[in-house]
């Protein structure tokens, strides 16, 4: 078995717009930017697999031991199913538990979160499966606010951790396979597909078969939700963050990044302006000079906003009240954390409940756009 070693979700702030400005943090130092939404998991279609023990795994496998997965580091062997799961980062805490596992250790949602730690569909999951917060078959949580918490972690004695998608270095994964066997991500940090976050925790977890399902399920969610707004097909976009009055005003996610990739899903289509900028590029993000604002030409633009307030301030800005999109009326702006945690970091139990707040606001947008 290799020792898997990676570094768990640094702290909301390191991930521009993770989550919108947590990434900004991570190459600008700006404030943490994930989603939220206010929508109950009740609207989506998919959901945990069949109830699992809190702190185990399912006693039935769809795959046999052991399994060895590849990424960033190397490969990770998982000799045996585990009983004991513990995640890192975003999004995999997710996964396991809508395959019916769950963590005996994750981490809180100190970004978007609620007065738990956690999420609202995070929230209805765990109910489903007799382990919500406050009851004694709940996971524990620990901080990840200084980085990955090698402490807390090699408490819970996990037979696997998991962080398929998260931004670990390799001397933190290193440092955490001498705990237990780590998933780490197989390419970009912050940059693993939802689909493929899925599909490599189903393998660790000896769930191949419910990942499959799970993913086609939550694809034929988001195609049903997004059937009811067809001015969204093939509608441009830009998904960015915006700063006014301020010297690094603009930045725009790349096709790396999960949001776009999100918004791919619906039909819609990433903006050329950003495809000819970002050729090559392995980052989520590329800044963009507010003196060519005017230059970023799409239908719509969605970004995260702090609170209601800053859109005035967009719209009045000198330079980025000249994006076409924004003189247009077309412009999506995103004040709930909530609701911008759900789709940066996205799992199969975010966007479902994501989509009956987010569809509608990129429906206006689009209806503007059209005018």
């Amino acid at each position: 078995m290799t020792t898997p070693v990676y570094t768990a979700l640094p702290a909301a702030s390191a991930r521009r717009g993770v989550l919108g400005e947590a990434r900004k943090s991570a190459a600008a130092k700006t404030a943490a930017v994930l989603a939220a939404a206010v929508l109950t998991l009740s609207a989506c279609s998919t959901g945990p697999a069949a109830s699992a023990p809190a702190g185990s795994a399912a006693q039935t496998a769809s795959s046999e031991f052991p399994v060895t997965i590849k990424h960033v580091f190397g490969e990770t062997t998982v000799p045996e199913q585990p009983k004991r799961v513990v995640t890192v980062s975003w999004v995999n805490d997710d996964v396991a538990i809508a395959l019916g596992v769950v963590p005996v250790g994750l981490p809180k949602n100190e970004w978007g979160g609620n007065d738990l730690g956690s999420t609202p569909w995070k929230d209805a999951a765990l109910e489903k499966l007799g382990a919500g917060f406050g009851s004694d078959a709940a996971p524990v949580q620990f901080s990840e606010a200084d980085g990955v918490n090698f402490t807390e972690i090699a408490k819970l004695n996990p037979d696997v951790i998991l962080g398929a998608y998260s931004g670990l270095k390799e001397e933190d994964y290193k440092k955490l396979s001498e705990i237990a066997p780590v998933v780490a991500y197989p390419d970009i940090a912050y940059g693993t597909p939802w689909q493929e976050t899925t599909s490599m925790i189903g393998t660790a977890l000896g769930k191949e078969a419910e990942a499959t399902k799970l993913i086609a399920d939550t694809e034929a969610t988001i195609k049903d939700k997004v059937s009811a707004y067809p001015q969204l097909a093939g509608k441009t976009y830009i998904y960015g963050n915006l700063e006014p009055a301020k010297s690094d005003g603009v930045n725009v996610y790349t096709a790396n990044d999960n949001r776009p990739r999100f918004l791919d899903s619906l039909g819609m289509k990433l903006a050329p302006v950003v495809e000819e900028n970002s050729k090559g590029s392995a980052e989520f993000f590329i800044p963009w000079s507010a003196e060519k604002a005017n230059e970023l030409e799409s239908d719509i633009f969605v970004t995260w906003v702090p609170d209601a307030g800053t859109v005035g301030s967009i719209q009045a800005d000198p330079l980025l009240g000249q994006i076409p999109a924004i003189k247009s009326g077309a412009l999506v702006a995103d004040s709930d954390n909530t609701l911008t945690l759900s789709i940066s970091a996205s799992s199969p139990l975010s966007l479902p409940w994501s989509l009956d707040t987010f569809l509608p606001q990129l429906a206006s947008a689009a209806d503007k756009a059209a005018k």
